[in-house]
């Protein structure tokens, strides 16, 4: 297993930028899935895509779940009025 370390700053808008030297290890990737785990934040690269079979899948699963239009609408609403 590579281990690189390096520091990071997070900025006054609670941001941190990761190191370059770290980046390039994973060239093309744009999102990371971020967790906190005890003491540590950890990242993990994200692959988005938005193929028409994974569209499908998501689709399925909502409908397996049972989940409408009118739930997805109540809880945009819901979201909205937590946040102001």
């Amino acid at each position: 297993m590579e281990v690189i370390r390096m520091l990071a700053k997070r900025t006054y808008k609670n941001q941190i930028t990761i190191p370059q030297g770290v980046i390039k290890a994973f060239p093309g990737v744009e999102y990371f899935d971020v967790q906190k785990r005890d003491q540590e934040i950890v990242l993990r690269p994200v692959k988005i895509s938005s193929s028409s079979e994974d569209l499908e899948k998501i689709r399925k699963k909502i409908s397996d779940l049972g989940i409408t239009e009118k739930d997805i609408e109540a809880a945009v609403h819901w979201a909205r009025k937590r946040n102001g």
